[in-house]
């Protein structure tokens, strides 16, 4: 759309808050805003001091625009974030996060149970969380467990039921974790008071847990339940220990978000610290991609809403590194110069630093578009680590597959400067092997391979990866030897699943350093050749065992059999055929092969 069209329609577009959707010429949604003013808003994009390249590059595409006007510049807020996450338009902001979070459910029934689950449902039930760890979600039941006793069966314990006497009490009412409400022991009253108390923990709040406890305690003690208030008094030395460890922050602080981004070019990572009763209760970082060069404020806001309503956040205030807009007015936005906040803040910023890193080191070893020296450096360290003569710009691996000793299949990948070259990868369908013989079958997957490279004259890698271990390298060396190629690259076995690295008639195993950029390399090298033969084992067992069989014919070649799958439809309708029929399809000489093989089984 030009900056003429758009004048023509300027003036009929509301002054009120809303969303705006921009469309192109096929009705595809291009992007979502939200503004105060949708005149003013949209009237940017076609100003012409807008010279940003992927901004005019969306006008270009703009064919129509749609309008919903609101009662609020919150309530714009939340329709355009629904509308992004339902349709994900392409010049928006993406949030790479795509986790399913973990809960903790209070199940609505009598004497409610708590429980871990990932699945919301609409039944009534109250959910605590989300949590960005399923790790600390098992952690904090298993903590409940060991200071509040609650139920952990299925029973139904209606009024009714309990009433009729139809359930006894199991072994966790011996052991102190059920105060046996099934009996009619507990009433619900006091079960609920339990709920409560997990209510609290799950906010961080140990201290009314512990007061719980240790009135608890004096009235035990009261009834001279000497044995009973010890007990009481272990849970609440544990209690405190558990607070002690947590990471308190300040006891004047209440509860507040926390958020810090830090922005490189189109991405940028944003981290967020909910803070409840002075203790950090969860802590997350989320990267994002940036399509139309955001400010950081922008992307920060954006990001601050869509985390607050992920985790359900109605925290007062939010802590800031800069001053934000915010679509919510009754929030306080805060950006610290010094205290308990400012050490909040720089706790964020230190984890959101962290986490670029950690991605950063995570794809080292995704060469691709780096420099020649960059691809060489995990090179020379690999060669430095295998005392290999040659730099290993080009590895080959090696893997087996086969499914109860059926269509057995070799793959092997190949590694150029660190790059997956695909145009070199090769699949070996076993001819020689019959049943379950993983050595026979590397042996003959890496004769084929070299005994090719050998006749046609093609260079070798420098360094050949089989992976299974000391068994399948042996096989692999018998090839080797056989084509009087020893010498001419290194050969190592990689065992499954200690990643040890084994030398041809070498005993003791090689280890690399477990964080080193060489074993993140011969990592991905593995996991690649482990995908692209498990796909082709799995495309092989698709077409049938019957498909294997006809295989095993010679003279008989796979696009024979695949013709004459399309042809027949199955391997029982071939068998089925006469000498003519199947002459018609692949010829008189196949035809006489074939028929002649079908009617001897």
């Amino acid at each position: 759309m030009t900056q003429e069209s758009f004048q023509q329609i300027a003036h009929t577009i509301p002054i009120d808050p809303g969303i705006y959707k921009y469309y192109d010429s096929e009705g595809v949604l291009l992007y979502v805003g939200k503004a105060k003013s949708l005149r003013k808003r949209v009237s940017s994009y076609f100003s012409k001091n807008n010279v940003g390249y992927k901004t005019h590059e969306l006008v270009l595409r703009i064919h129509s625009i749609q309008f919903t006007i609101v009662d609020s510049e919150q309530d714009a807020f939340l329709l355009e974030n629904a509308l992004i996450k339902e349709y994900q338009p392409f010049f928006n902001i993406n949030l790479k996060d795509d986790k399913t979070y973990p809960f903790i459910v209070i199940k609505k029934e009598p004497f409610p149970r708590i429980f871990f689950t990932r699945k919301k449902i609409n039944d009534g039930s109250e959910y605590l969380g989300p949590f960005t760890s399923a790790f600390r979600v098992r952690e904090l039941l298993e903590f409940v467990k060991q200071n509040i006793p609650l139920r952990s069966c299925k029973l139904n314990l209606s009024a009714n039921n309990i009433q009729k006497g139809k359930f006894k009490v199991c072994l966790e009412f011996h052991l102190g974790n059920c105060k046996g409400p099934c009996e009619g022991l507990q009433s619900l009253e006091s079960y609920m008071e339990g709920i409560q108390l997990v209510r609290n923990v799950m906010k961080g709040n140990l201290q009314g847990v512990i007061q719980h406890h240790k009135t608890e305690m004096l009235e035990q003690a009261a009834l001279l339940n000497f044995e009973q208030a010890d007990l009481i008094k272990k849970k609440i030395e544990h209690l405190e220990n558990y607070q002690s460890k947590s990471v308190i922050v300040s006891k004047y602080l209440n509860n507040v978000d926390v958020f810090s981004i830090l922005k490189d070019g189109d991405k940028a990572y944003v981290n967020y610290l909910m803070v409840q009763n002075g203790t950090i209760v969860q802590t997350h970082t989320i990267p994002v991609e940036t399509k139309l060069a955001e400010t950081e404020e922008e992307v920060l806001a954006f990001v601050i809403g869509n985390l607050r309503t992920t985790f359900n956040s109605w925290a007062p205030e939010i802590v800031v590194p800069f001053p934000i807009e915010y679509h919510d007015a009754a929030i306080i936005i805060t950006v610290p110069k010094g205290g308990d906040k400012r050490k909040l803040l720089d706790l964020s910023i230190k984890n959101v630093g962290y986490f670029k890193e950690e991605l950063r080191k995570k794809k080292i070893l995704h060469l691709e578009g780096k420099t020649d020296l960059e691809q060489k450096k995990v090179l020379y360290e690999l060669q430095e680590y295998l005392q290999l003569q040659e730099v290993p710009v080009h590895i080959e691996c090696f893997d087996n597959s086969n499914f109860q000793g059926a269509y057995p299949v070799s793959a092997m990948v190949c590694f150029k400067n660190g790059i997956p070259a695909k145009n070199d990868y090769r699949k070996f369908n076993v001819k020689t092997v019959e049943g379950i013989n993983d050595f026979a079958t590397m042996k003959e997957a890496v004769y084929r391979r070299y005994k090719r490279l050998k006749e046609e004259a093609l260079p070798y890698p420098q360094l050949i990866i089989i992976d299974g271990g000391k068994g399948q390298l042996g096989a692999a060396m018998e090839s080797i030897r056989e084509l009087g190629l020893v010498g001419e690259f290194t050969v190592v076995g990689l065992a499954k699943n200690e990643e040890e690295l084994f030398f041809p008639g070498d005993k003791e195993s090689l280890k690399l350093p477990w964080s080193s950029d060489s074993l993140k390399l011969v990592r991905r090298i593995r996991d690649e050749v482990h995908r692209f033969g498990i796909t082709f084992h799995r495309n092989q067992r698709s077409k049938g065992t019957f498909k294997t069989e006809l295989a095993q014919i010679p003279g008989i070649g796979g696009q024979t059999i695949s013709q004459l799958l399309k042809a027949f439809k199955s391997v029982k309708n071939i068998k089925l055929q006469t000498e003519k029929d199947l002459a018609a399809e692949i010829g008189v000489n196949r035809a006489a092969i074939l028929y002649q093989y079908l009617n001897k089984k």
